[in-house]
């Protein structure tokens, strides 16, 4: 299964697309898009949305993930991140791809092992699950990581949605 992972920042929005197959992974691409900074909000949040959606058109994911946003001490970053957050979500949806959401602890700790690792830690453990990759900066490592979260998530999700599917036997 091809995944697109997204690290949303209004600034720059990480992208990585990983390809899982049987607890196997596989890089595809990485990348950041940018926002041009000297334009008003909403021109910059029709960049993300074209970017992302470019991304979509060029490697074709069959389902992508976001990671959540945190709340910063900062009211107008926070507003600022969960617009670009908003249009991040809405991009593969529109595209028609299932889109899950993952807190950032909870991709650290799926990545690293623990829930409050650093920026160089999950560039490490990046290259470590996808050698030889040349990665884009720290928001393409940490989209590359939401991604490698949903696919092992995702694995497991789909046992369960099974089980759960799955007829049930009367019982005595």
């Amino acid at each position: 299964m091809r995944l697109l992972g997204l690290d949303p920042g209004l600034r720059l929005t990480g992208w990585g697309v990983v390809e899982a197959d049987r607890g196997r992974l596989r890089h595809v691409a990485n990348g950041t898009i940018a926002s041009d900074a000297g334009l008003e909000t909403a021109a910059r949040l029709v960049q993300l949305y074209d970017g992302v959606a470019q991304v979509i058109a060029r490697h074709a994911p069959e389902a992508a993930a976001v990671e959540e946003t945190f709340v910063n001490k900062n009211a107008a970053t926070t507003l600022k991140l969960g617009l670009a957050r908003g249009v991040v979500l809405l991009a593969p949806a529109r595209a028609g791809l299932p889109v899950a959401e993952y807190p950032a602890n909870l991709v650290k700790k799926s990545i690293v092992g623990a829930g409050h690792a650093g920026k160089e830690q999950i560039q490490a453990m990046v290259r470590h699950l996808l050698p030889g990759i040349a990665i884009d900066g720290p928001d393409a490592a940490d989209a590359l990581a939401v991604a490698i979260c949903h696919a092992h998530h995702a694995a497991t999700l789909a046992r369960w949605r099974a089980v759960e599917r799955a007829p049930r036997v009367p019982g005595p």
